[in-house]
């Protein structure tokens, strides 16, 4: 059953014919219930009006004998006494029910006296009537009798009258329920058949169009298929031009495979430069050992410590990278920037800080990290001084680093954050560092919630701000 129904098209087709069969249901028996009520109202008024015609020629002192209304042609009558006593009925009547009397033959010793037989007891007092006025109410009942051998159910209506020579009289005529029977059982055998055929209809073309709204479906899964099976992220899953949810949710794969495609290559890009990056001194480290061990009076020992210094701070770059990559997230805690920017700038020639008491949230290591790689970066490009600023605006903390050398160029003021660039090709690797620093502050800065923004100083050369909301 759970694969059955497992796909998206069996199931809105099973909802939408459930849906459905309930609201046929519901509609059928109000339908019913509507059209028995009106059937069953229209034989009621039928009774009541052969019941008054028979209340009426009471009323005018026609015998019981002469009664029109008891040819049985419309219906069972009887004529009840104040006793219930059974004075008139209709000629053919053999058996009757849903009345105040069972029986079928009057008596012929009824008189209005009130001495009765014990048929039944009084009536409770109802309308007080003048004689020959016929009660404005009419009661119903629902019963059956049988006339000439023929059985039915009828319904009932009972209307008093108050006679000048026979006293109160209670006058009760049927009109046969035959019609409403009838229109009843026409109507549920039509529902019966034709409620199952409506419902296959729906079901059907439920099945149809929701096939057709889900083919695009289909083919986005079977292109994300062929992707991962090709690992091509080049390749783009197609968007149908319906503007609806199944285009958007086109769209926004497109989008994330665009995110992803640019994640991958900017890895292999990562891992390229790195690649190439701890290659050079790690050959300069071996090629001088080698040298060591052939002639150690050649060792240049201060060149192979160089060496691995840097191969140590590239290698610390990379492990730092791979974890922001990773989403590591910085703490919570307290740090002073100002305490932060001048412990950074102790013992830096040129370097000096005006700095404003300013506390954000973060790691301290990660920040010192920042505020290092922008004054190593100011005091590589320097010619004489480099200036710290510390300063709060608004809600932010403001950290600048301006240098006086030759700034950096405009359409170069975001390229300098990617990973491996150098602006300066003439520069030696061993000058111009691997070109991770400014890509290193930029992720921290971002990780913590703010921006690192390159920009021209007062003095004309480089001005890196970071901005990191206040704690």
């Amino acid at each position: 059953m759970r694969r059955l129904f497992g796909s998206v098209r069996a199931r809105a087709t099973l909802g939408a014919t459930l849906v459905v069969a309930v609201a046929l249901v519901a509609a059928g028996a109000a339908v019913l219930l509507s059209l028995r009520s009106n059937l069953i109202g229209e034989a009621g008024t039928q009774a009541e009006r052969s019941a008054r015609a028979v209340a009426s020629e009471l009323a005018a002192g026609t015998p019981y004998d002469k009664l029109s209304g008891l040819d049985g042609d419309d219906g069972p009558v009887q004529v009840l006494d104040e006793q219930k006593r059974l004075v008139a009925a209709s000629e053919d009547l053999e058996r009757i029910s849903g009345t105040d009397s069972d029986r079928v033959k009057p008596r012929p010793a009824a008189t209005p006296s009130g001495d009765g037989d014990g048929d039944g007891d009084s009536d409770d007092a109802g309308e007080a009537l003048e004689p020959g006025e016929i009660s404005g109410e009419s009661v119903f009942s629902n019963g059956s009798a049988t006339i000439d051998g023929e059985a039915q159910d009828y319904r009932f209506a009972a209307v008093e009258v108050e006679t000048h020579d026979r006293g109160h009289l209670k006058v009760y005529a049927g009109s046969p329920l035959a019609a409403e029977h009838g229109a009843v059982r026409t109507a549920l055998t039509v529902m019966l058949i034709g409620f199952p055929l409506l419902l296959g209809v729906v079901a059907a073309v439920t099945w149809l169009v929701t096939r057709r709204a889900l083919r695009p479906v289909e083919g986005i899964r079977r292109e994300m298929a062929a992707i991962t099976q090709s690992e091509d992220l080049a390749r783009r899953v197609p968007e149908p031009d319906t503007h609806d949810e199944i285009a958007r949710l086109a769209s926004t794969t497109n989008e994330t495979l665009a995110a992803l495609e640019t994640s991958v290559e900017r890895q292999r890009r990562f891992v390229a430069d790195a690649s190439h990056e701890l290659r050079s001194p790690i050959a300069s480290l071996r090629t001088q050992l080698e040298v060591a061990a052939a002639h150690p009076e050649l060792l240049d020992l201060d060149g192979a410590v160089e060496d691995t210094v840097r191969l140590q701070r590239l290698a610390a770059d990379l492990l730092l990278l791979a974890r922001l990559d990773a989403g590591e997230r910085p703490s919570d805690a307290k740090v002073d920037l100002a305490g932060l920017a001048r412990e950074e700038a102790e013992g830096r020639a040129g370097v000096t800080v005006d700095a404003e008491p300013v506390e954000v949230a973060g790691s301290r290591g990660q920040l010192g990290r920042v505020l290092a790689n922008l004054l190593d970066n100011a005091q590589r490009h320097a010619r004489s001084a480099v200036t710290v600023d510390v300063r709060r605006e608004g809600d932010r903390a403001v950290v600048g680093v301006a240098d006086d050398g030759d700034g950096v160029p405009d359409g170069d003021r975001e390229r300098i954050f990617e990973r491996f660039v150098r602006l300066d090709a003439a520069r030696s690797r061993d000058d111009g560092g691997a070109g991770l620093g400014l890509a290193i502050a930029r992720d921290v800065a971002v990780r913590h919630g703010g921006t690192l923004t390159a920009g021209r100083g007062p003095a004309g050369g480089a001005l890196f701000e970071l901005r990191l909301p206040l704690a």
